[in-house]
């Protein structure tokens, strides 16, 4: 498991954003700051989904937003 720090994609608002189907998993993410080794979820920010950026939990930029933990 990873352990994911303030301002890393894990606890990104737009870490996931595009995949309704998988917001209780990140809820839980969010929530317990935990994830698999080998998660990589689509990236949501403006700037990105052109490029259709796919992200682990510990990356970052500068685009990090605080997602609350039951955001959906």
């Amino acid at each position: 498991m990873l352990t994911i720090h303030d301002g890393q994609c894990g606890i990104c608002v737009h870490f996931g954003e595009t995949k309704k189907d998988d917001q209780p998993r990140l809820v839980q993410i969010r929530t317990s700051r935990q994830a698999p080794v080998d998660l990589v979820e689509p990236c949501g920010h403006p700037k990105h989904r052109s490029v259709e950026l796919k992200v682990t939990p510990i990356s970052s930029c500068e685009g990090f937003t605080p997602a609350k933990p039951s955001m959906n």
